[in-house]
């Protein structure tokens, strides 16, 4: 993840985890997962080049629990696609696109 990225989240994950910093289309991706909650976010209905690399990046180097539901899709090219839905509980600490921070 680059940090020379003008969009940037800083969470933590509840309840003991260290405070970080997510950069670049991994925080797009993130607050992507975030307003979406139990619902989830698909490559289909979040359409981004790499959506699932962006997920693996916040499995892997952030350590976030995220799922992947298999999901058939009919269509002119029919298959399946994963449906991504963000488990670990976090806490937004600051977030640079809303300029807001926790209080």
């Amino acid at each position: 993840m680059t940090h020379r990225s003008k969009i940037w989240v800083r969470v933590k994950v509840l309840p003991d985890g260290e405070p970080m910093t997510i950069y670049g289309r991994e925080a797009w991706c993130f607050r992507s997962l975030i307003e979406a909650g139990e619902k989830g976010c698909t490559p289909l209905s979040h359409p981004g080049p790499r959506f699932a690399a962006y997920v693996h990046d916040l499995r892997h180097d952030c350590g976030l629990v995220i799922e992947s539901i298999h999901e058939a899709h009919a269509g002119a090219y029919p298959g399946s696609h994963c449906r991504y839905v963000l488990r670990s509980l976090v806490v937004i600490l600051e977030d640079n696109e809303t300029g807001r921070a926790a209080a």
